[in-house]
């Protein structure tokens, strides 16, 4: 099963991926992890967008797709493949159906997990990350047993700096206008599946199973 995965930062993408995976067997594909990947590699491909991140500048979309195709290569007509982090809009998308139309691979879900304003708020300005493993923690929905210390590694915790409340809608805003044609431009297509994110994580996830069939 191929499947793309959607929602605002504070969604829960990361979580209900990792959990995805592990029941479906499938490959997690995240765009930002092949980039870094590749850069630390000195690929070819990750010499030209380390190029574009020196500058500050985002990665072109056909420098992405290259890895993309790379990494979605065979996988889909195996074990299949969860998208995370891509595609970002309507153009994105256009240009992800090509390739992998031209490699015989379909998507067959694409889930969104639609959180509200107040939730998405509430769970980022509580994250708290570890600086040593970056293992992540929340001060109230899973908070670590001492205050500020990492429980896996001892490492001090921190709040990212794009998790305060100002930023986080910012954040928001620019998700939803850079979002909104691609949600609808799967919705035509018939394979979109939209999930509930203010819910506990075990009724997200739920409702995200049930939405793939039992799958």
């Amino acid at each position: 099963m191929n499947i793309i995965l959607l929602g605002a930062p504070g969604a829960g993408k990361g979580t209900h991926s990792e959990m995805l995976v592990k029941d479906l067997g499938l490959r997690h594909i995240s765009t930002g992890d092949l980039l870094r990947e590749e850069v630390k590699k000195a690929s070819p491909v990750g010499l030209e967008a380390k190029g574009y991140m020196d500058k500050g500048a985002l990665v072109p979309d056909a420098v992405v797709m290259k890895l993309l195709a790379e990494a979605i290569s065979g996988t889909g007509k195996s074990g299949g493949f969860l998208l995370d982090g891509f595609p970002r809009n309507e153009s994105q998308a256009e240009m992800l159906e090509k390739e992998l139309s031209s490699a015989g691979i379909s998507i067959d879900r694409v889930l969104y997990l639609n959180v509200s304003e107040a939730v998405v708020i509430k769970r980022l300005t509580g994250r708290r990350i570890c600086k040593n493993c970056a293992a992540v923690y929340h001060v109230v929905n899973m908070p670590s047993r001492k205050e500020g210390i990492c429980d896996k590694c001892g490492g001090t915790l921190y709040q990212r700096p794009d998790d305060t409340s100002g930023t986080v809608l910012r954040r928001l805003d620019v998700y939803r206008k850079e979002t909104e044609g691609l949600i609808n431009y799967y919705k035509a297509k018939r394979i979109l599946k939209e999930v509930n994110a203010d819910l506990s994580r075990d009724d997200t996830y739920a409702l995200i199973r049930e939405s793939l069939g039992g799958k």
